[in-house]
């Protein structure tokens, strides 16, 4: 954004788009079937965060057990949980920091800091899922952790990166506020 001449009046609600779209992301994993499903027919097992569906023959009807029974379950599906609220706060402190004319920089390191947070809740509920799931749960046929999952992880690494260019955007302060006078690398013949 800096090195390329990218005016900040333009670019600046970048990072703040990106957060929403992270938010978007994390709500299709909350709301998504799609965390473990059966990969070959017959198609007899389906997963959310918050249930568990299996049918006993193709065609059949699916009969579906809460996850929230187990401790495992509820530990995962809070910390994820936990995860993503940090990060609809984060969403809702970029957009008053990015609305602001003056912009405070320490108050947008902070923001990296609490999606770091935010991460590491996504991370443990992703983890705990998995290993918890394979090993309670019996699966028959071929198994794979499928695309509800898949933006799970995405949210979880769009909140590391994003915390990453939180933390380092106010290391340029002086060059997105304009303070710096340009170096221009001509050379006359």
């Amino acid at each position: 954004m800096v090195k390329y001449g990218l005016d900040y009046t333009r670019c600046r609600w970048i990072l703040p788009l990106l957060l929403g779209i992270g938010v978007i992301f994390g709500i299709i994993a909350l709301a998504g079937r799609g965390w473990l499903e059966s990969q070959t027919l017959p198609y007899v097992h389906q997963a959310s965060l918050w249930e568990s569906c299996r049918r006993p023959q193709q065609g059949g009807e699916w009969n579906c057990e809460s996850l929230m029974g187990y401790a495992w379950g509820r530990a995962a599906a809070a910390t994820y949980l936990v995860g993503f609220i940090l990060l609809v706060i984060c969403f809702a402190l970029a957009i008053i920091a990015f609305a602001i004319d003056t912009l405070r920089f320490n108050f947008i390191r902070g923001i990296g800091g609490l999606l770091f947070v935010a991460a590491v809740f996504s991370i443990m509920g992703l983890v705990i899922y998995p290993v918890k799931f394979s090993t309670e749960i019996e699966m028959t046929g071929i198994n794979m952790f499928s695309w509800a999952y898949g933006f799970g992880w995405t949210t979880a690494i769009m909140e590391i990166c994003l915390g990453f260019f939180f933390c380092c955007l106010p290391n340029y302060e002086d060059q997105i506020l304009g303070n710096v006078k340009p170096t221009y690398f001509y050379s006359s013949p």
